[in-house]
């Protein structure tokens, strides 16, 4: 028997019921789903020093469980002393089991760390359904060592989805157990 996540189990026990229920689809496959998570992290100062970009793909593979890559440049930018295809940071696209077992991390032990934490603002969709959020401190998650971390840094993660409108993809994210505000 294969292993399943806990979310990805719920998802089809539960949330599909709610979805088809609020929204009036007729066929399961309507339905909007959880497509993959981008986690990125920009590290400027990366110009300077090269084992920074090192140290965030390492961070972000700790914490995400899959192997993070270093993103290029596209372009010579003369203030910032940036040239086309320097490393400027790093990123992640999590699908399948490991993007449910990260969601459940993220949402049952990472923002529950967050300092006076309210719930996460809905302002963050995009009009065709995604949502992006973005983390001030890697400190959240508990798979990193507080002790070797050399700089604060934030990430942005992007939930991809399949839905066609943000109210949708509003839905979908709090019944997979998003905390957005209360307004």
């Amino acid at each position: 028997m294969a292993y399943v996540s806990r979310l990805k189990k719920e998802y089809k026990e539960r949330v599909v019921k709610a979805l088809k229920e609020e929204f009036g689809y007729r066929n399961v496959m309507e339905v909007p789903k959880l497509q993959k998570i981008v986690v990125s992290r920009g590290v400027g100062a990366a110009v300077a020093d090269k084992k920074l970009i090192d140290h965030a793909v390492d961070e972000l593979s700790n914490i995400t469980g899959q192997r993070a890559v270093a993103t290029m440049s596209k372009k010579d930018v003369a203030a910032f002393k940036l040239r086309k295809g320097m490393p400027i940071g790093a990123k992640v696209t999590l699908r399948g089991e490991r993007m449910y077992e990260f969601l459940d991390r993220l949402v049952t032990s990472a923002l529950p760390r967050v300092r006076d934490f309210q719930g996460i603002r809905a302002t963050g969709f995009d009009g065709r359904g995604n949502y992006s959020l973005g983390i001030t401190e890697q400190i959240i998650f508990p798979e990193i060592n507080i002790d070797k971390i050399n700089r604060m840094d934030g990430m942005d993660i992007t939930f991809v989805t399949s839905a066609q409108t943000d109210k949708e993809a509003k839905s979908l994210l709090t019944e997979l157990g998003l905390p957005f505000k209360k307004k």
